[in-house]
Order: structure tokens, then C-alpha cells, then sequence
């Protein structure tokens, strides 16, 4: 009768590291299973002969070489052999808690007072080498925990190695704090610095062991709160915060200040240089409009002096100009004249032309003694008419242009034009006469020794002298 295959394999639970199977007796048809997240390896007389990945093998001594020297071929192929085989876990135990077994001594470094701490979190493990973790474990089998009642062993290897965690963290904790400069008070705020400078210490240990720790965390730190050191250390603290807060809100203060400083100055500085260019603007006008003006003034200038070049050129002046044009008017006004005695009508249009001529003094001397027969007198510019003189009513005083009142007796001034006077009769106004139009007295006195006619205003008779009377 064939002997039966017996199956190899391990299905317990995710949170067992290694397991080792009960039997140690195989033949060489012996089946053996490993998952996916598994390792197999075969342990004879304490030595690791062959690793077997994930799937189904067959025990034969061509699939484990190793194992050809140890078998007795005497007894051939079906002989059983005496082999160990251990299942390793390769997956990830997640949050395996650690945490210190004693405080830790701690000296403050800001104020040099002792205290103590601890700490605790948790941590992720996974097998890294399997050979070297059975190695290092079957090597100490006295620090592992068999149960031979249950015909095998189970271990978890976080209980193994909570000495390791809580002897490296012991070791790190302080100088970590220290060295990254943390304050203790504050500790909450850097535990993921923490977590990642205790990791790097503490990785080492587990590698040894073909363990790694994908992720490390410390979720607390123990602080002393009913130690009076501690006390003194939050109060002093407290002390320096808030000293901290009244430098911090000054600093805030001055900064403000000096900040609004600035501002005011800018806005100073902005309206300056908005006024000065207003300022230049206006400025740069008027030199403008003065650069206009003096070059319309040189043109007018240059305008000038180039028609009196042409005027001294042509040999006549502006005056002659002038006198071209009264002598032009005169001879527009008296073509219309008639001249008694002067016989037809061309004589008198020459006489009148004659007349016109010799009074603008534009005739020769020999023109003018002709006319001179006819009882003419030439003349050689027209009169400017005089300004009529105001005189007061009642005092006969002279009366400056414009007054309205007579600087000598306050009389009121009637303002006259040419051809009005002042009647000395009834004192209104009147025209030009020799009777008042009013009251119809005479306008012209005469005077009392001679009786010649005494102009309107004369304080003395024209042809003897005698004072007029008022």
C-alpha cells in the first residue's frame, strides 16, 4: 500500500510572525503550501537548508538538494527523514503599540532642572529577511515562547521586542529633545520629528533581526505635571510668553508706526511732485506763450522794417503816407464846392481842386500865389479843433475835464457838448448864440467901457481891458 501524502501548510491568523509546523517526520512525497504573503523553510539538525516561496512543492530531494546527504539510501526514496519547517509571515502588522517601562531623566536645557518624561505610541513591523530572522531566533531558542502542549509554537514578535523599542527610545528621547532644540512645554507640536529621529535609532536593532519598520509614531510624551520642578518650569515659561507677547506687540507697534511713517511720506512725496509738476507745466506754458509772443512781435518787427525799407526805397516816408491821404480826402470833400466870381464850372472845379491842394500843402509856391488873386490864402495843414473849456455857471472859474462840481464855489457842472453853453441868465443849458433859447436872454456880454463883444468865460474885455464884472 502506498503510503499517503501528507499536506504542509499554515493558515492561521495575520498577527503571528512565525509558526512552526508540528510534524518533523516527512516522506518524500510529502505535499507542501505557501500563500502569497508567506515563506517556508527547512530546518535540519539546526541548519536552513532551502527557502521556499509562494505555491505548491513537492518534498523530493531533487527539489531540496541540500537534504540528499542527510538520507539514508539504504532504506530508499520512501524512508522518512527527520526536517523542521517554519512558516514566516511577510505581511505588515499594523499599530503595534510600545511604549517606555520606566521614566526617563531629563534635564531641562532652558533652565537646567531635572525631570522626568516618558513615552509611548505605535509602530509598524514586516519581515525584511526571513533566513536571518529564524536564524537569530532559533539561535536563542530559550528567548522564545514554545508551546509544546499544543504540539507547535506560536509568536507574536511584538511582546519579543518591546525591550528593544523601550531600551533605544530610553537611550534617544533626551538627546533627540535636546539636540533638535524642542521645548518640553511645546513637545505636541514637533512628535513627528520625534517619531522620525527615534525611528532612525531604533531601525538598526530590528535589522538585525531581518525586521524592518516601515512606520514609527510617538503619539505621547509623559510630562511630570504634579512635579514641582515641572511647575516651576510652566510658570517661568508662562513668564517668558508672555513677555514674549509685550515685546512682540511694541515690535508690532513700531513696525505699524513706522510702516504709516512711510506711507505718509510717500503720499507727502507723491503730492510734492504732483505740485511741482503742476508748477512746470505751468511754468513751461507762459515760457511758451512768451516764446509766441516775442516771435509774433519779431515777425510784426521784421514786418515793419522791411516796409520801410520799401517805403525809403520807393523815396516816401510814413508822413508822406499821411499827408497823401488828407490831401486825398480833401480833394473827395471840396469837388461838390462852388466858388463865387470863379466863372464856369472848370474854373471852379479847378479852383476848388486849387484850394483843396494848397490847404493839404501839397502845391507848389507858384500855385499858391495864383490862388492868392482870387483872395485866397493857402494853408499848409488842416487845424486841430481845441477842446472846449467847461466854466461854472456862477463863478465863471474853469472847470477841470469830467468834474461835476466847481473846485471854487461847488457849483454842479452840466456837462455840455460843443455847440451847448450855459445861459448866465437863467443858468441852463442852451444852444450856441447869441440869445439864451430858454429865457432869451443875451449870451454874449459886452463890455461896459467900450462895448465890444466879451467871449463866453473872458474875465477881461478883449479890446480895452476892463475887468468883467460877475
Amino acid at each position: 500500500m502506498a503510503p499517503i501524502a501528507e499536506v504542509i501548510k499554515y493558515e492561521g491568523d495575520n498577527s503571528t510572525f512565525i509558526w512552526k509546523h508540528p510534524s518533523e517526520d516527512f516522506n518524500s512525497i510529502t505535499q507542501l503550501i505557501v500563500h502569497e504573503s508567506q515563506e517556508a523553510i527547512f530546518f535540519m539538525n539546526g541548519e536552513a537548508l532551502d527557502l521556499f516561496g509562494p505555491g505548491r512543492h513537492t518534498l523530493e530531494t531533487q527539489n531540496i538538494p541540500k537534504i540528499g546527504k542527510f538520507l539514508n539510501r539504504t532504506t530508499g526514496d520512501d524512508t522518512p527523514f527527520h526536517c523542521e519547517v517554519y512558516f514566516i509571515n511577510k505581511t505588515v502588522q499594523m499599530a503595534v503599540k510600545w511604549g517606555t517601562d520606566s521614566k526617563v531623566r531629563f534635564i531641562e536645557p532652558t533652565f537646567g532642572v531635572p525631570i522626568e518624561i516618558g513615552a509611548s505610541g505605535e509602530m509598524n513591523l514586516m519581515v525584511s529577511d526571513p533566513r536571518k530572522l529564524l536564524i537569530k531566533l532559533v539561535g536563542t531558542m530559550n528567548g522564545i515562547a514554545w508551546d509544546d502542549r499544543s504540539g507547535g509554537f506560536t509568536k507574536s514578535l511584538a511582546a519579543s521586542f518591546r525591550p528593544l523599542i523601550s531600551t533605544a527610545v530610553k537611550t534617544n528621547l533626551s538627546s533627540c529633545i535636546k539636540s533638535k532644540n524642542m521645548n518640553i512645554l511645546e513637545i505636541d507640536e514637533n512628535l513627528g520629528l520625534l517619531s522620525d529621529v527615534l525611528k532612525n535609532s531604533i531601525l538598526p536593532g530590528f535589522e538585525e533581526y531581518g525586521l524592518t519598520i516601515p512606520e514609527f509614531y510617538v503619539t505621547t510624551v509623559v510630562l511630570p505635571e504634579n512635579d514641582p520642578n515641572f511647575k516651576r518650569i510652566r510658570e517661568l515659561h508662562t513668564i517668558s510668553l508672555q513677555k514674549k507677547m509685550v515685546e512682540a506687540e511694541t515690535t508690532i507697534k513700531t513696525a505699524m508706526a513706522e510702516s504709516q511713517a512711510t506711507i505718509t511720506a510717500a503720499e507727502r512725496q507723491a503730492v510734492l511732485e504732483r505740485e511741482t509738476t503742476i508748477t512746470e507745466q505751468t511754468r513751461r506754458e507762459a515760457e511758451r506763450e512768451l516764446i509766441r509772443a516775442q516771435a509774433e512781435a519779431q515777425a510784426a518787427k521784421m514786418s515793419g522794417f522791411a516796409e520801410a525799407e520799401i517805403m525809403r526805397a520807393k523815396g516816401y516816408t510814413e508822413k508822406d503816407v499821411l499827408q497823401a491821404e488828407v490831401q486825398k480826402a480833401y480833394a473827395e470833400g471840396i469837388g461838390n464846392m462852388t466858388i463865387t466870381g470863379g466863372g464856369g464850372s472848370v474854373a471852379g472845379d479847378m479852383i476848388g481842386l486849387g484850394v483843396g491842394m494848397a490847404a493839404a500843402g501839397a502845391v507848389s509856391g507858384q500855385m499858391g500865389e495864383m490862388f492868392k488873386g482870387f483872395g485866397m490864402t493857402p494853408t499848409s495843414a488842416p487845424q486841430v479843433p481845441q477842446a472846449v473849456k467847461i466854466t461854472c455857471p456862477n463863478c465863471n472859474s474853469e472847470v477841470p475835464e469830467n468834474s461835476k462840481f466847481c473846485l471854487e464855489c461847488g457849483t454842479k457842472i452840466e456837462i455840455l457838448n460843443e455847440n451847448e453853453v450855459i445861459c448866465p441868465a437863467c443858468g441852463k443849458k442852451t444852444n450856441k448864440g447869441k440869445f439864451c433859447m430858454e429865457c432869451g436872454a443875451p449870451l454874449i456880454a459886452k463890455c461896459a467901457n467900450c462895448g465890444a463883444e466879451i467871449p463866453n468865460g473872458a474875465k477881461f474885455c478883449l479890446e480895452c481891458g476892463t475887468k468883467v464884472e460877475g
